[in-house]
């Protein structure tokens, strides 16, 4: 699968040289550009977008404000003409903070980072929950599906029975990173188990996850990466 990306910069000429850049590597797909923070939060809210390549010194919202305000952060490639910014972009987990002027083989080593990361095996990522006094470690490719109960949520898994915790189904929606997906108000989905998926409805193992009328943009923007 293609990473979906997104170059947002105020400068005509740096748009069109990063959009050359990108047309040289097969992995990555540009879904659009912007040339201001409004209207990137704007191809944030209507494509799925993997990885952000963002200037900083913009008009009216700089790079660093506008990413501040996202909720879901996409992978994010700084590509600015100041130096004194570096610090507060890795703070915000930036995978690189390249300066103009921008070459080939500087931007190309940016990009194989992400290219890297999308290689490496994510077998041991886990999420610790704590359940009746206790801290269950439960590896994120065994859950098919988070389902809020009343003030609980129920972690329903491959093999086993499901675990109740103490949490708001909210609470984890720090998941949507991990590959997770909230598409309805009761139900969070790991995406990779999802076998079917149809307008209302999508369909993990024999359960029947409905969609929410509120969370319908967002599952839409999966259904649109087949």
């Amino acid at each position: 699968m293609k990473i979906n990306c997104i170059i947002v910069d105020d400068e005509p000429l740096a748009i069109k040289l990063l959009e050359n850049h990108i047309s040289k590597i097969e992995e990555l797909h540009l879904v659009g550009t912007a040339g201001n923070a409004l209207e990137a939060y704007k191809l944030t809210k209507s494509k799925t977008v993997d990885l952000v390549f963002l200037d900083i010194q913009m008009p009216d919202l700089t790079g660093i404000d506008f990413l501040k305000s996202l909720k879901n952060r996409p992978k994010t490639i700084f590509t600015t003409a100041y130096r004194e910014f570096a610090i507060e972009g890795f703070e915000l987990e930036a995978v690189d903070y390249i300066l103009k002027p921008i070459t080939f083989e500087r931007f190309f080593k940016a990009v194989e980072r992400v290219l890297r990361e999308n290689t490496e095996s994510k077998e041991d990522e886990f999420i610790l929950l704590k359940s009746k006094g206790l801290q269950y470690k439960i590896l994120l490719k065994m859950i098919l599906f988070f389902e809020s109960q009343a003030n609980d949520v129920k972690v329903v898994l491959k093999e086993g029975k499901p675990i109740i915790a103490k949490y708001k189904i909210s609470d984890l929606e720090v998941l949507e990173s991990k590959g997770f997906l909230r598409v309805h108000r009761s139900f969070l989905v790991n995406l990779k188990e999802v076998k079917a998926f149809g307008n209302t409805e999508l369909i993990i193992e024999n359960y029947a996850i409905p969609i929410g009328r509120s969370y319908k943009q967002n599952y839409e923007k999966y259904k649109s990466r087949f």
